[in-house]
């Protein structure tokens, strides 16, 4: 029976961290639930055929997508003790699928190769302590912005996802590239299981409920699968046709058994793009993969740590070396595995947010997708909708911290700016980072303390440089 003081509260120090079991099962559901749609989600973005006609097969990336979350997520959690889930990344593999496309003679093996090898680069760059001396060198001041703007990242995420706001068609040039519902109105069943949702779970946190975040996303799904299997409501997009008042990303269904496709493991070629592209064009596909990883999953490590309060008072994560080193087998294995690289989601706030502190929450979650393989209709059943509140309400609660950046400085405020607004007006947690990397090092050099900027600092915003640079570059050596 588990209980305080057992050898597994030592290990996770769940007690340490004022947590209990009944918090961190409640955690790893909860975070589940909300990051569950990248087993649908990514097979939609990896479905196009290759140069040769090939495609990777929606059920097999499907399985192989869950198969690959639930072991690294369980090993983050047993190994680096923190409750930070890992799957398919959603920068980088839509960066691999638009590259596919667009690169004649460049095959879904050769891609997922150059993402293996970005992955032990990345490893060696863990075991070598750069990585960790990176994160060390950022100052506390962007460490706070990183954490602010991914909570308005995470925020985001919910309402576009929900459908509560959406993208408006600029073809006129005239439109703002947001806005509430549909033209204008809110419309439609979804939204208002959001809006119930989102209702029901602020006055749950209020309230100080326990398990607030996790019955918000339980109910609203009870609510869409009442919805769905009476109105029959059906996707936005099934494909074909456009349903404006549809379920977002995934309609409520009920699926059965079935086996698991796990075929597409080991399919990589880690120098086939070399081959078909030449060195040049494909060292270059390959930095940028690096430098997307590289910074995400540090922004993203930061804005969770420090929302779990797991964080020490120098600023430092415990067992981050550990947490670093999942994330770079997290890009070996997922694209050894062909269903991209897999990394820290910000989706882990909803457990966080439900009072997951350790690594037992990320046991839990990488369990419930293991068993996804196999039988999804906790996946399925459960529309975007659902858990968009807890992601809004997460990142109130992550942005609730700005006050700790002191905005009088401005040699650290104009950066944190940058961060903050970059992070969910692009849609990229790494690109909030350049910017305010970059920025920073620009403007304390201009206030003549350049002295006071670390060494690597200077080094990640020439990195960066070229990262934003890249498209400059490769018109210069002629890369198409």
């Amino acid at each position: 029976m588990l209980k305080q003081g057992s050898a597994i509260d030592r290990y996770f120090k769940i007690s340490e961290r004022g947590s209990t079991y009944s918090r961190e099962i409640r955690g790893g559901f909860a975070t589940f639930f909300a990051m569950s749609y990248i087993v649908v989600l990514n097979p939609l973005i990896l479905s196009g055929p290759d140069s040769s006609g090939a495609s990777l097969g929606f059920t097999a990336v499907a399985a192989t997508t869950a198969f690959v979350a639930g072991i690294l997520t369980i090993l983050m959690g047993a190994w680096a003790k923190h409750p930070f889930a890992v799957a398919t990344g959603l920068g980088v593999n839509a960066f691999v699928a638009v590259t596919v496309a667009s690169h004649p003679g460049l095959t879904w093996p050769d891609m997922m190769g150059l993402v293996v090898l970005s992955g032990i680069t990345m490893l060696i760059l863990v075991l070598t302590g750069f990585r960790t001396a990176v994160f060390k060198a950022v100052p506390e001041a962007l460490k706070t912005a990183i954490v602010v703007g991914i909570g308005l990242f995470i925020a985001l995420i919910g309402l576009v996802n929900a459908g509560f706001v959406r993208r408006i068609p600029d073809a006129a040039g005239t439109t703002v590239p947001l806005g509430l519902g549909v033209d204008g109105k809110l419309m439609g069943w979804p939204t208002l299981v959001f809006a119930v949702g989102l209702i029901l779970t602020i006055a749950l946190v209020v309230r100080k409920v326990r398990g607030a975040i996790l019955i918000g996303i339980v109910v609203s799904t009870a609510l869409a699968a009442i919805l769905e299997f009476t109105l029959h409501i059906g996707p936005s997009f099934d494909g074909t046709n456009v349903n404006p008042r549809g379920w977002s990303l995934v309609a409520p269904t009920l699926t059965e058994w079935g086996a698991p496709d796990l075929s597409l493991i080991g399919k990589a070629n880690p120098f086939g793009a070399f081959e078909h592209l030449g060195f040049i064009a494909a060292a270059l596909l390959a930095f940028v993969i690096l430098l997307s990883i590289f910074f995400d999953a540090m922004g993203t490590m930061v804005g969770l740590a420090n929302e779990a309060g797991t964080v020490d008072k120098d600023g430092n994560i415990p067992n981050v070396d550990r947490v670093l080193q999942v994330d770079a087998l997290g890009a070996i294995v997922g694209g050894g595995a062909s269903v991209s690289s897999n990394q820290i989601f910000v989706e882990s706030g909803a457990g966080i947010g439900e009072g997951a502190r350790t690594g037992l929450a990320s046991i839990v979650t990488g369990v419930l997708f293991l068993v996804a393989m196999f039988f999804t209709p906790l996946i399925n059943l459960v529309p975007f909708e659902a858990v968009a509140p807890a992601l809004v309400v997460v990142g109130f609660m992550m942005v609730s911290q700005v006050g700790k950046i002191d905005w009088q400085d401005w040699g650290v405020g104009i950066p944190a700016f940058l961060t903050i607004a970059l992070m969910p007006f692009t849609y990229s947690i790494a690109n909030g980072l350049g910017a305010g990397f970059i920025s920073y090092v620009l403007i304390r050099t201009f206030q003549g303390r350049a002295r006071e900027v670390h060494p690597l600092m200077w080094a990640v915003a020439a990195a960066f440089l070229l990262f934003f640079g890249i498209g400059t570059v490769e018109e210069l050596l002629g890369v198409k």
